[in-house]
């Protein structure tokens, strides 16, 4: 069964949470697919992925080059999974696919200082309680320790 993980970013970014929780799916061996509602930020963000850290990259494409399907970390603007990832990441505002059977883990990281992204994450949350999905709701504590709420 898919599994469902809400992350109310607050005084974080996107930039600042993403990669360690790519760096942890990597580490157990899953592909990942990010998705965003734009070209525009998939390219802000493969640019940043190559470079977030000194000591350290995330192998990663865009699902519009040839290599897509031999990505581990695929970005992508699609509902589309031409990696055979078991996780996706879902940000700014990024819709859940339909086929989300097809994933182990659904990641919606929601800006928790915007009303809108807020109400469209709680949306989700009672989707996914009445479909009885497994759901999780974590929050960084003051020391950014992400904390299990729900």
């Amino acid at each position: 069964m898919t599994e469902i993980l809400f992350y109310q970013l607050q005084r974080q970014s996107v930039e600042q949470v993403l990669p360690s929780l790519l760096e942890k799916s990597l580490e157990r061996g899953w592909k990942v697919v990010v998705q965003s509602a734009s070209d525009e930020r998939l390219d802000a963000l493969d640019a940043y992925l190559w470079t977030y850290r000194d000591d350290a990259f995330l192998p990663h494409g865009s699902a519009r080059e040839p290599e897509a399907p031999r990505q581990p970390i695929l970005l992508t603007a699609t509902d589309s999974n031409p990696n055979g990832a078991s996780v996706r990441f879902l940000i700014d505002g990024a819709e859940i696919p339909p086929d989300l059977d097809r994933y182990q883990r659904i990641v919606l990281l929601f800006d928790g200082e915007d009303e809108e992204a807020v109400a469209r994450a709680r949306g989700h949350w009672n989707d996914a309680k009445a479909r009885g999905l497994e759901a999780t709701y974590w929050q960084a504590d003051e020391n950014g320790r992400w904390q299990r709420k729900a």
